[in-house]
C-alpha cells in the first residue's frame, strides 16, 4: 500500500503497470532482480519507489556522466532527494555531497561504474547505511551486446562486498544470450527474472529500399514529422556529418554526434537536444540513457548491427507513448559493408560467429512479409500473433513470390545434412558445388543434392533469412550456427502450410516509390481547439524550463500536457487528477497552468476566484494568453517588466523575442499584458489599420456574453486573417477601453 501511495503523491500516477508493483514489492523486502522492459514502460520507478521504501540510500549506476545531471534534476523536480557523483563536479561539490550522503540527506545518489569500482569509493560505501544497488543500461556487461563497457564486468563484485544489499539490474532489451550473461556476470543467478512484453505498439515500423537515403528520409520527415524531435543513426562518422550539414542546408535544424567530436562539442549538442526540438544525426556514440520522452522519430539511413541493437535504438522513439515512427532503409551495400566490418575484426571467432547470426536475424527482418512486430517479439522469445496494423508490411503487404517447394528443399536439405551445419555449406549443397568439404562428408550423393539450381546464392540465402524470421529455422550458437527445424517447419515440410516470400525488385525511380503515410496512427487525438490550448501549455512549459534550465519533459511530459488540453482543470483538485501530477509538482506549478487554462474553460461560469500562489523561482516568464481577471490587474512579474524594459527602450517585438531568446508568441503575450495595463500602445505592437481594429472589436463585442473567453471563435469569423497573437493585442486594447469606462 506504501508504494501505491508514493505512485499516486509523489509521481502523480493511479497505478502501476505490468509487473512494476511486483517488481518494487520483491526489491523493498531486499530480493534481488533482473527488469527487462522496454523503454518507456517504467523501468526507473522499479528502483526509485523501493529506494523510498528502504532505509539508507540507494546508488544507481548509470554509464554516462552526461546524463546524470538531467536526471537527478527530474527527481529534484519531483521533491526527492536526489544527487549524482562524477568527474564534473568541484572538490568542494564533491564534499558537500559527501556530507549529505554520511548525514543520511538523499536518497538515490547517481554515480558511473568506473568510480563507483574505485577502492576509495567501496570503501566510502562501506560506512553508510545502503538501501540497494541498481544497475541501469545492464545490457552493457555483455561482451558480444551492442553496448559493451568493459567497466560493467566489475559490477559483480557488489554481490561479494555488499551481499546483504538488494541489487536490481535493468535494461530494455536483451536476447536469451545477453540475460544469461547478465546474471552470471552481475551474480545474480538467485535473482528473480521480470520479462515485460517488448511490445512498442505505438511505433509505426518501416523499411524501405535504399536508394537516395538523404531524400527518401527528407519526405518521410516533411511528411510525418516536421519540426519535431528526432535521431538519424548512420554508420560512420563522415556520413553523420554530411548528413547533418545537409539537413541545415534545407532550413532543419540538426546536430551532428559521434565519438570524433571532443567532449565539450557532444555535451553541448546532447545538451541542445535535450532542451530544442531538433534532428540529432548520429553514430550509435548517441543515445544510450537518452530520456527525452518527445522524440518522435528514430530513423536508421544504415543498417545497425543486429535487431537487437535496432530494437534498443528506435525504443528512444515514443517513451511518452504517443504515436511515433521507426525508419529504416535498406540496401545492398549496408550488408557488404557490415559484412567486411565483421570479417576484418580480431574478435574471437565464436563472437564473429554470433555477430553474423546476429545480422542475418536483422536481413531476415528486413526482408520479410510478415508483421514486422511479429517479427522483433519473436526475436526476443515472445508470441505475437499479428497482424498488427502499425507497420509497413501490415498496412502494404510487399509483393512477394510463392516460396513453399523453395522452403521444402532448403529445410529438407537440412534435415539430411544432419541439422550440423550453417546456412553456407547448406546452399552449397542445394547448388550442387563440388567442393572437397561435401565430398568428404558424401554430401553429393544427398537426394537434395543440386535441386536448388533454380535459385542463385543470394536468393537462398534470403530464403534462410525470412525462415529465420518466421520462426521456421533456428541458428544454434552453440553448434557454431548450425540451422535446425523448428516444430512450424513440420507443417510445411509436409505440404500444409504455403510460405510467401518478399519478391526482389529492381529500382524504381522516385515517383514510383511507395508513399509514407502522413496520418500515423496516434493514441489521444487532440480536436483543433484542444490542439490551440496544447501549444499554449507547450510554451509555457518551454519558457518556464527556460528559467530554470531543465528539459521541458522534467517539467511535464507531452501526455500529461494533452490531458491538461483535453480537460482543461480549472482548480486545484481537478488538475491534480491529471495523470503525471504530483504533490510536489501541484504545488509547484498548478498556479501557472491553471492561469494559462483559464481563457480555454469549457464552462466559464462555474469559475470561481483560484487560491493561486506566486512560484518561488526567479523571473518566471508570464503566460502568452493570459488574459486577467476583469475586476483586477496583476501586479508584473520580473519578465514582463524586463520585456517592457527592452520595448521602452525602442526594440521592436521580435528584437526583444530575439534578444531574450524567447519566443515572438510568449512576447506578444507580454505586449498584450502592458497593453491592458495602458503601458504600450496597441500600434507598436501590431500593425492595423483603424478599420481593421474596429472590424476585430465587433467580432470579440458580439460574443461578450458567451465567448469572449475564448479566441478561436474569432480567429474562424474572421477567417484566419489574423493570428492568434494579434487577436490577444487587440483583445487586451478592447479590455483596456472597457475598463476604463467603466471608471
Amino acid at each position: 500500500m506504501r508504494a501505491r501511495a508514493l505512485l499516486q503523491d509523489i509521481f502523480g500516477y493511479d497505478s502501476f503497470r505490468g509487473d512494476q508493483e511486483a517488481i518494487i514489492n520483491h526489491v523493498a523486502m531486499g530480493g534481488h532482480a533482473l527488469v527487462l522492459m522496454p523503454t518507456g514502460g517504467g523501468k526507473s520507478l522499479c528502483y526509485q519507489i523501493p529506494a523510498l521504501l528502504r532505509p539508507g540510500v540507494a546508488v544507481v549506476v548509470s554509464p554516462l556522466i552526461a546524463l546524470m545531471k538531467d536526471q537527478v534534476d527530474a527527481l529534484l523536480q519531483l521533491g526527492l532527494r536526489a544527487a549524482f557523483i562524477n568527474s564534473s563536479l568541484s572538490l568542494e561539490d564533491l564534499r558537500l555531497t559527501e556530507q549529505q550522503i554520511r548525514r543520511g540527506d538523499l536518497d538515490l545518489i547517481y554515480v558511473a561504474p568506473e568510480r563507483l569500482m574505485t577502492e576509495a569509493f567501496l570503501s566510502f560505501l562501506d560506512e553508510i547505511p545502503l538501501g540497494l544497488f541498481a544497475i541501469d543500461e545492464a545490457h552493457c556487461v555483455s561482451q558480444w551486446g551492442h553496448d559493451f563497457r568493459p567497466e560493467y564486468i566489475q559490477l559483480g563484485t557488489l554481490a561479494e562486498r555488499f551481499p546483504q544489499i538488494p541489487r536490481i539490474a535493468l535494461t530494455a532489451t536483451a536476447d536469451d544470450l545477453t540475460r544469461q550473461e547478465i546474471l552470471d556476470k552481475l551474480h545474480l543467478q538467485t535473482a528473480r527474472v521480470f520479462i515485460s512484453s517488448f511490445d512498442r505498439p505505438n511505433i509505426h515500423y518501416s523499411v524501405v529500399s535504399k536508394q537516395q537515403s538523404k531524400q527518401q528520409f527528407l519526405d518521410f520527415y516533411l511528411s510525418n514529422y516536421k519540426g519535431q524531435a528526432g535521431i538519424v543513426y548512420c554508420l560512420s562518422r563522415k556520413s553523420v556529418e554530411d548528413m547533418a550539414m545537409w539537413l541545415n542546408d534545407q532550413d532543419i535544424k540538426a546536430l551532428p554526434y559521434h565519438a570524433g567530436l571532443d567532449n565539450t562539442s557532444r555535451a553541448k549538442h546532447q545538451e541542445r537536444f535535450l532542451r530544442e526540438d531538433l534532428i540529432m544525426v548520429a553514430t550509435v556514440a548517441f543515445g544510450m540513457g537518452i530520456d527525452k520522452p518527445d522524440v518522435r522519430f528514430v530513423a536508421h539511413l544504415d543498417l545497425p548491427k543486429s535487431l537487437e541493437a535496432y530494437y534498443q535504438e528506435t525504443g528512444r522513439a515514443g517513451r511518452d507513448g504517443l504515436a511515433s515512427h521507426a525508419f529504416m532503409s535498406y540496401g545492398l551495400g549496408d550488408v557488404v559493408q557490415l559484412s567486411r566490418m565483421l570479417a576484418e575484426s580480431t574478435a574471437p571467432d565464436h563472437i564473429k560467429r554470433i555477430e553474423s547470426q546476429k545480422l542475418d536475424a536483422l536481413l531476415g527482418y528486413c526482408e520479410t512479409v510478415l508483421c514486422r512486430r511479429q517479427v522483433i517479439l519473436g526475436y526476443f522469445g515472445q508470441a505475437y500473433e499479428g497482424p498488427c496494423g502499425n507497420c509497413d508490411n501490415c498496412l502494404n503487404p510487399p509483393e512477394t513470390w510463392d516460396g513453399t517447394v523453395a522452403a521444402q528443399k532448403i529445410l529438407s536439405c537440412i534435415y539430411r545434412t544432419g541439422q550440423r551445419f550453417g546456412a553456407g555449406h547448406v546452399i552449397d549443397v542445394l547448388l550442387g558445388k563440388e567442393n572437397q568439404r561435401i565430398k568428404q562428408l558424401g554430401h553429393d550423393s544427398l537426394s537434395t543434392y543440386g535441386i536448388g539450381k533454380d535459385l542463385k546464392e543470394q536468393s537462398w540465402r534470403s530464403v534462410v533469412r525470412q525462415l529465420l524470421a518466421g520462426g521456421y529455422l533456428n541458428s544454434d550458437a552453440d553448434s557454431f550456427g548450425a540451422l535446425k527445424l523448428t516444430a512450424k517447419s513440420s507443417a510445411v515440410l509436409k505440404g500444409q502450410e504455403k510460405l510467401n516470400f518478399r519478391q526482389e525488385v529492381a529500382k524504381k525511380s522516385k515517383e514510383s516509390q511507395p508513399k509514407l503515410s502522413s496520418s500515423l496512427p496516434t493514441q489521444e487525438d487532440l480536436s483543433a481547439e484542444d490542439l490551440e490550448v496544447f501549444e499554449v501549455l507547450r510554451q509555457l512549459r518551454l519558457d518556464l524550463a527556460k528559467e530554470q534550465k531543465v528539459p521541458p519533459y522534467v517539467i511535464f511530459h507531452d501526455s500529461t500536457l494533452r490531458q491538461m488540453a483535453m480537460r482543461r482543470p480549472q482548480d486545484l483538485t481537478s488538475f491534480a487528477k491529471v495523470s503525471g501530477v504530483g504533490k510536489q509538482k501541484l504545488e509547484r506549478y498548478a498556479p501557472h497552468f491553471l492561469k494559462a487554462l483559464q481563457p480555454f474553460a469549457k464552462n466559464p461560469e462555474a469559475l470561481t476566484e483560484l487560491p493561486l500562489k506566486e512560484l518561488p523561482l526567479k523571473e518566471l516568464p508570464s503566460n502568452p494568453t493570459l488574459n486577467p481577471p476583469k475586476a483586477k490587474i496583476p501586479t508584473l512579474n520580473s519578465s514582463i517588466n524586463l520585456t517592457r524594459s527592452l520595448l521602452f527602450e525602442g526594440l521592436k517585438p521580435d528584437e526583444v523575442a530575439q534578444e531574450r531568446g524567447l519566443s515572438l508568441n510568449t512576447i506578444m503575450g507580454h505586449c498584450a499584458e502592458l497593453i491592458l495595463r495602458g503601458e504600450y500602445e496597441l500600434e507598436e505592437a501590431v500593425q492595423l489599420r483603424d478599420a481593421e481594429v474596429a472590424s476585430i472589436i465587433h467580432q470579440f463585442e458580439a460574443r461578450s456574453d458567451e465567448e469572449s473567453h475564448r479566441l478561436k471563435p474569432v480567429f474562424e469569423a474572421l477567417d484566419g486573417r489574423y493570428s492568434y497573437e494579434v487577436l490577444r493585442c487587440v483583445e487586451a486594447f478592447w479590455k483596456r477601453a472597457k475598463l476604463e469606462a467603466r471608471g
